[in-house]
């Protein structure tokens, strides 16, 4: 895990090289985790972690030859904030085609923050059956953590301010490869 220096002005943390080198970590981390390729699914969550899971299958694929069953998420009925959101949410179908019982499930998201994110995909994913482990990784960790939540694997730990948001920003979702630190204010 690479631990990253903090700056209270907006800055690219990862280019599109650094990116996908932090990408190639995160697939290495993943496949690090499961011991039985046929016993073993991704799980993404929406947005940017769906990415991301989509991607890390496919390096998988391409290097171990792992052709992993791959689920995406939409945990926005499972918020415990509901007030947060807007007046009518975007709710995305969530897509988990295949049986989750006994499986090793590798949840992946893109930052992991104050942990409610995940405590939410968490229960969805026990809605589905009870798989005989979760393990989470996710592209970047961040201090914050309002629920006992860590990662099993992170491919990059930045401290920042309680105002700051570090985005991924991914060409699929935003024309762009990049993480970015910024204020809330100011974020892309």
């Amino acid at each position: 895990m690479t631990a990253l220096p903090v700056s209270s002005t907006s800055e690219v943390l990862f280019d599109k090289q650094a990116l996908e080198r932090k990408i190639d970590e995160l697939a290495r981390g993943v496949a690090s985790m499961i011991d039985d390729p046929a016993e073993a699914a991704i799980i993404g969550i929406r947005t940017r972690g769906a990415t991301l899971a989509r991607r890390i299958g496919e390096i998988l694929l391409k290097e171990r030859g792992w052709d992993l069953p791959l689920g995406l998420l939409d945990i926005t009925l499972y918020r415990d904030d509901p007030s947060q959101l807007a007046a009518h949410p975007l709710v995305r179908k969530t897509e988990v085609e295949f049986d989750v019982e006994n499986k090793m499930i590798a949840l992946i998201d893109d930052v992991l923050y104050t942990g409610r994110t995940i405590r939410c995909a968490l229960d969805e994913i026990i809605d589905f059956g009870r798989p005989r482990a979760i393990r989470l990784a996710v592209l970047i960790e961040r201090n914050g953590r309002e629920y006992p939540i860590q990662a099993d694997f992170a491919a990059a730990s930045i401290e920042a301010a309680p105002e700051q948001m570090v985005r991924v920003l991914l060409q699929e979702e935003d024309g762009r490869d990049e993480v970015v630190l910024t204020s809330e204010a100011t974020a892309p």
